[in-house]
């Protein structure tokens, strides 16, 4: 017999925060890096500066490392930020609000006449999401409300 309600007997295995984060995290940033080496990121970033810069072309670009860098807080901040907040319409919130911050840095790059190279930030961010939702939506996290599910004796 289950000691506690939150020790009682559920159909998702037991959740961690900070491993899946890092997974999660890195793997996103592998994925950004294997894009970028093969030439996919490139092309993301010109369709970005096409669409808002028409037929000019932006003279300034913004420094590759900080691109890198906004995609490394990007990617493991989402995955940790996700994982620690309970109800899956918090998490989707949580994504879908990276995502707008993300597209919105096109056209302030754009607007300070800079190239907007979202390409690795994007791909980064979104694939950390889409994982993160999908691994909380699979586990049973320590942040969620327990006594809303199902146990062996009200099934």
């Amino acid at each position: 017999m289950p000691e506690s309600p939150t020790e009682s007997a559920h159909p998702l295995p037991p959740g961690h925060v900070l491993p899946p984060a890092v997974a999660i995290g890195s793997l996103s940033i592998v994925l950004a890096a294997g894009l970028q080496s093969l030439g996919i990121l490139n092309r993301i970033n010109a369709a970005v500066a096409r669409s808002l810069s028409g037929d000019h072309d932006l003279p300034k670009s913004v420094p590759a490392w900080s691109v890198w860098l906004i995609a490394i807080l990007f990617a493991f901040g989402i995955s940790f930020a996700i994982l620690s907040v309970p109800g899956i319409w918090r998490r989707l919130v949580l994504w879908l609000t990276a995502m707008v911050l993300v597209g919105g840095w096109a056209p302030v790059l754009a607007l300070a006449a800079r190239d907007p190279e979202i390409g690795a930030v994007l791909v980064a961010a979104g694939w950390s999401g889409v994982c993160a939702l999908g691994y909380a939506s699979r586990h049973r996290m320590a942040c969620d409300d327990f006594s809303n599910f199902p146990t062996d004796e009200t099934r």
